[in-house]
């Protein structure tokens, strides 16, 4: 059985249901928040500009209504501090969609709080619009004492905004459920301007930069740390000797008197004399021991996803692996497990898998679902060795799917655009780009490549039924893809295609490939039970362009990220 989780569902059913008490090391969400922004769109059109096939997931996630209403009684009906915020923050906004939103996050807090370890952390991701109402949420739910830090992450360039200044940055609320938390104290690389001005020296003989520090402190001092030592007297200049400790500890120097010391730490080469016969002497710090930058509480060293980045998958928020890599490094070790109940395209889930993390992702959507299940089996391919023995990428299990006929039609019931995700996902299609409103007899689509030419890319119209089909269906999906010029059209029911069905498919003749010379019928009828059975759409192999294909992991990769901060003076590590 794999360890790794993928739940389809409400998270807050899911969290209640399957997850349980202090087992997960840490979290990482990014709720959907309404912020002139529409997270409902996963992809993009062909030419670039944004799709307008819709998911209705959370539609009513910003609208006071019923379910607001419930979510908000339940929470206060439990008690608590929660209970207190949520009253007081309704006598403050009112029954608006700031409060349907926090009525809709406080009962997931409260489980993301039940079911994390003491040592473990949250990480909640959102914009300024959201932070200040999150913030005061979390302080309620996992108590004000365990707020660690607010992260501030540039998320992208400067631009302009109309009567206000450009928005460019998003909100990291990190908080932990106790005192005892992991961190691993992560450090980042120096800025290369600052190596550059503070480390300008460099030893003829090996060639290592280094910068030459103070050896001495302010103030004099009785005893031997303001004794003379050959020749220098730092009591002379109101001064002392202050040697630094872990330079010492470094090289094992246990010498006793400070003057001993010194002696040492010029026997090793870790002494400059300056030029001048009177100049004081210096230490020597070299750029190669340096221990790298702490973690400030801002970001600007993770640069956005760009148009041309490999791991771009045109999800509108999808946030940059070398941002999750930072804070599940940060905050987890090897083998412990990582949460992410609004796991969307699935960044966090890859990046846990590639760190060797366990990992646990929810989404109330079969379309990031499939999207998901992509990016894994990209990202971490099947190896076959000499032997032909496989060895498999990553194992997982995907839980709240349809895995049977009854299932499939349940679904079908309760939500018919859930249904056309999840039989599109079955297939490896993606939902069609329509305009909103405009029914064109198009549900969803497949894109192919089968000649030379790589710019004639064809394309498969799907449809899917999950009430009554006839003949009738078969003849519109025929007229479709003749308007639609596509090479192959495929009807997805739940019924078994009649007879004439069947007839008529077969009077659509055949799409012969130009480059496998094989010939695949015009007109496809297959079942849910077909599909759910193994059998697949007829068509070119291995040539599908449906979904942009993530890279690879490599296991050995680090995101490397520079220009943080620059050094705080003198030694600084």
């Amino acid at each position: 059985m794999a360890e790794n989780k993928l739940y389809y569902g409400d998270n807050l059913d899911i969290l209640r249901r399957y997850i349980e008490d202090e087992s997960v090391d840490l979290i990482y969400l990014d709720p959907p928040f309404k912020s002139n922004q529409d997270y409902n769109i996963l992809f993009q059109e062909r030419n670039g500009s944004r799709s307008a096939a819709q998911i209705k997931a959370f539609e009513d996630t910003w609208t006071w209504d019923i379910g607001a209403e419930e979510a908000y009684r339940e929470t206060v009906e439990a008690g608590g501090s929660v209970s207190r915020f949520m009253q007081g923050v309704r006598s403050f906004l009112g029954e608006t969609d700031m409060m349907a939103y926090l009525a809709m996050m406080a009962p997931r807090l409260v489980e993301l709080r039940r079911v994390l370890k003491p040592t473990g952390s949250i990480y909640l991701h959102c914009d300024p619009t959201a932070s200040a109402h999150l913030r005061l949420l979390m302080d309620a739910v996992f108590g004000a004492a365990n707020f660690r830090n607010e992260l501030v992450w540039k998320r992208t360039h400067a631009h302009g905004s109309a009567r206000r200044m450009g928005p460019v940055h998003d909100i990291l609320l990190f908080y932990t459920a106790t005192d005892d938390y992991v961190w691993t104290d992560v450090r980042v690389p120096h800025d290369p301007d600052y190596l550059s001005r503070h480390f300008r020296y460099r030893e003829e003989d090996t060639g290592r930069a280094f910068q030459a520090i103070s050896l001495t402190g302010p103030g004099t001092r009785r005893g031997e740390s303001g004794e003379p030592w050959r020749g220098v007297d730092p009591t002379a200049a109101g001064r002392h000797w202050a040697l630094p400790g872990r330079v010492l500890e470094r090289l094992g120097i246990a010498a006793t008197t400070v003057q001993e010391k010194l002696d040492c730490l010029d026997d090793a080469g870790r002494i400059y004399w300056p030029a001048k016969q009177a100049g004081t002497p210096r230490l020597k710090w070299y750029a190669d021991e340096l221990e790298g930058v702490a973690l400030p509480d801002v970001w600007t060293d993770i640069p956005p996803i760009s148009a041309q980045a490999a791991e771009r998958l045109g999800y509108p928020t999808q946030k940059p692996e070398a941002l999750l890599e930072r804070i599940i490094k940060a905050s987890s070790n090897e083998g412990d497990l990582v949460l992410d109940p609004f796991c969307g395209c699935g960044t966090a889930v890859v990046v846990a898998e590639r760190l060797k993390r366990k990992w646990i992702g929810i989404d109330i959507t079969h379309l990031a679902i499939t999207l998901i299940k992509h990016r894994l089996r990209d990202a971490f391919p099947d190896k076959v060795i000499k032997d032909e023995r496989v060895i498999r990428g990553v194992q997982y299990d995907v839980i709240g799917e349809p895995v049977e006929l009854a299932g499939a039609a349940a679904l079908a019931q309760q939500d018919p655009f859930q249904f056309q995700f999840w039989a599109l996902g079955l297939v490896d299609a993606r939902p069609a780009e329509e305009k909103k409103g405009a029914d064109r007899g198009i549900d969803g689509r497949l894109y192919f490549h089968d000649e030379k030419d790589t710019r004639k890319t064809k394309q498969i119209i799907l449809q899917v039924k999950a009430g009554h089909t006839g003949v009738k269906d078969v003849r519109d999906l025929r007229g479709v893809i003749e308007r639609e010029d596509a090479q192959i059209g495929v009807l997805i029911t739940l019924q078994r295609p009649t007879k004439p069905m069947r007839s008529e498919a077969a009077s659509a003749g055949f799409y012969e490939s130009p480059w496998w010379q094989k010939k695949y019928p015009r007109i496809q009828v297959l079942t849910v039970s077909e599909i759910l059975r193994g059998k697949r759409i007829e068509y070119p192999p291995r040539t599908s362009v449906t979904f942009k294909q993530g890279p690879k992991a490599n296991p050995n990769k680090t995101h490397r990220q520079t220009n943080l901060h620059e050094g705080q003076g003198q030694g600084s590590t």
